[in-house]
């Protein structure tokens, strides 16, 4: 039954109930749900406001539920309209008079809005490890590959060479600042909306302070009706978790170009490829393309929140249980994507030879060459063009700057000499490269020691 039975004189349409309830996705919140009754009960217990005896058969009640849930002892009544009905009736079945004492000086309003903060909160503390993990693993093998020779691209054309671990490291940096965001967000959403009521407080002698320091808060919020209608933090979670998504999605491209006979830079663990149901040949990057795939379930979900909320006056909307589903879901596509990706990445083996072999044609360390000139005195922009000149003629003739001769070089600048060659060596090239965030070895080595030392 209904909490708002006593206006209406006949029931709801059945259809109309089941598009009214909730309970398909809002029940996995029973544990926020019933420790945030356990903190609303003790405090008015404390207050004065329900006796000493209710309050003990509320909280005792409720604990019994809660193991009962957890143990499996009880189920959850899928006809039921949501979480908190089914909660509160089911703890007046099982005490009586004293469980419909719970709800004084509450409105399911700002339940749902502490119930939504606690479990996202808990989303965000789980989340946040399966990203150290992932970076974890980026350091690893970025010490591994300090001197691991590969093309640095832009426009995905050879540019500059790099190691791989410096590529890695990279993407140690965007997942890094994911966690930032997400501790970031947690702390602007860590405020307790018990005692909101529906949009205007209360006229009973409520402790907020109590309530929110037992559930773990930094304090109330300090406005009722922002109170019961802010989702700025699901918007916000679910932007965090769309960043997070762009950086695997951005990952999986290139693993799956590096996968590629094209590429060959890498090859995935057979426990992370899959085969062709008539190419025999085949060994897909399946689980990087699932996920770059899903980034757009999750950039979805961003939308949905963003449109839901932009049109709704204040205070509560119904409107606003549409939020549930999709933050729900993004931290879900999340989460399940790390579980894939990073134990894809511990296990992928690295092919260094081929990126040698890459990184040695596609004239990478034509910049290097410039350089040298500017070392012997000449302005950039002659060097700019001497090399371009270099560059042409080696296209011309079939060969590299490495083995074009010393009389080609003179013939177009004759400030090269025989040190020309280990200048433009690429092992040369990114061992000079010491500056801060640049990719020589050292650097590298000592940039993943750096961030294991943030992750704690």
């Amino acid at each position: 039954m209904p909490l708002w039975t006593g206006r209406f004189s006949k029931d709801i349409d059945p259809k109309t109930n089941d598009f009214n309830s909730s309970i398909k996705f809002d029940s996995r919140m029973f544990q926020e749900d019933i420790t945030g009754s356990m903190a609303h009960a003790a405090m008015l217990g404390a207050q004065g406001i329900n006796s000493a005896e209710d309050t003990e058969a509320i909280l005792t009640g409720l604990q019994g539920i809660l193991d009962d849930l957890n143990s499996g002892a009880l189920e959850i009544d899928p006809n039921a309209e949501d979480i908190h009905t089914f909660v509160e009736q089911t703890l007046t079945a099982r005490i009586g008079n004293a469980g419909k004492r719970l709800h004084t000086s509450r409105s399911r309003n700002d339940q749902v809005a502490t119930d939504d903060r606690l479990y996202l909160r808990s989303q965000c503390d789980s989340l946040i490890p399966q990203l150290s993990q992932l970076i974890t693993v980026l350091c690893r093998l970025a010490g591994e590959h300090s001197e691991t020779i590969m093309p640095g691209y832009t426009h995905l054309q050879r540019a500059q060479p790099i190691v791989f671990g410096h590529h890695l490291l990279a993407y140690a940096e965007m997942f890094l600042r994911d966690i930032g965001r997400l501790q970031d967000a947690r702390k602007r959403m860590n405020v307790c909306p018990l005692g909101s009521g529906a949009l205007a407080g209360t006229t009973y002698d409520i402790d907020r302070e109590m309530t929110a320091k037992a559930l773990g808060f930094d304090g109330p919020c300090h406005n009722s009706l922002d109170g019961v209608s802010d989702r700025d933090f699901c918007i916000e979670l679910a932007a965090a978790l769309s960043l997070i998504m762009v950086h695997l999605s951005r990952f999986a491209e290139e693993i799956i170009l590096w996968c590629s006979w094209e590429f060959k830079f890498v090859e995935l663990d057979d426990a992370f490829s899959t085969g062709s149901s008539i190419m025999p040949q085949k060994k897909n990057p399946d689980i990087a393309e699932l996920v770059r795939g899903k980034s757009g379930r999750v950039f979805g979900d961003l939308m949905g929140l963003l449109t839901v909320m932009k049109g709704i006056s204040l205070a509560y909307d119904k409107d606003m249980q549409e939020d549930k589903e999709a933050i729900f879901d993004a931290f879900d596509t999340v989460s399940m994507c790390l579980t894939a990706f990073t134990p894809m990445l511990d296990t992928m083996k690295v092919l260094p030879e081929n990126m040698r072999k890459a990184a040695a044609g596609g004239f990478i360390n034509a910049t290097d060459c410039a350089d040298y000139l500017v070392g012997k005195g000449l302005p950039f922009r002659d060097a700019y063009k001497c090399t371009g000149q270099l560059v042409a003629l080696c296209i011309e003739k079939g060969t590299t700057l490495e083995d074009l001769p010393l009389e080609d070089y003179r013939a177009v600048c004759d400030l090269f000499e025989d040190d020309l060659y280990e200048a433009i060596s690429l092992e040369h090239c990114v061992s000079q490269r010491t500056c801060l965030g640049a990719p020589a070895p050292e650097n590298v080595r000592a940039e993943a020691e750096r961030i294991v030392s943030l992750l704690g």
